[in-house]
């Protein structure tokens, strides 16, 4: 564990936080497209993996833009995270059930990546390291558009799913 005794040091704290994180969603995203059944869910899926690994390939340009290296660090959130998602993949529902079930889990993942990458920024703008700020700028808004195409297919399904009335 480094030190953290400045801005830039919890920023890169921060970006290795992240990086464990977008790797850890690298390997869990098949999982989730492979358990879910509806079209546009696993469509999402999938297009959310291509867009992880920009993520990935951001923070390791963001890293060395700051010297530092990005890997080095487990997220535990993250891993708590798709430790859940797992559980979901595994439990027996009905498909839309299941999908929304899935999203359910996604959604957790997302929010805490919007969380994430809202506080780095919030770093990057106070150390005024625009370059920085401007590339986590990108991804939020990737994660938080990731975010509102899982809460349209949410409500499509849950006027699908058995016992809606």
């Amino acid at each position: 564990m480094s030190d953290m005794n400045t801005l830039e040091d919890l920023l890169v704290h921060s970006i290795r936080d992240l990086y464990s994180a977008e790797i850890q969603l690298l390997r869990a995203l098949p999982k989730m497209a492979g358990a879910a059944t509806d079209p546009a869910l696993v469509e999402a899926f999938q297009s959310h993996l291509e867009e992880t690994k920009g993520h990935v390939l951001r923070l390791e340009k963001i890293a060395d833009l700051l010297n530092a290296q990005p890997a080095g660090l487990t997220c535990k959130a993250m891993k708590g995270l798709i430790e859940e998602g797992q559980e979901t993949i595994d439990e027996e529902a009905g498909p839309a059930i299941k999908d929304l079930a899935l999203i359910a889990a996604a959604r957790k993942v997302e929010h805490y990546e919007i969380s994430g990458y809202c506080s780095a920024k919030e770093l990057a703008e106070a150390l005024a390291n625009q370059e920085v700020l401007g590339i986590l700028q990108a991804t939020f808004e990737e994660e938080f558009g990731a975010n509102k195409i899982l809460t349209t297919i949410a409500a499509k399904l849950v006027g699908e799913a058995p016992g809606n009335t």
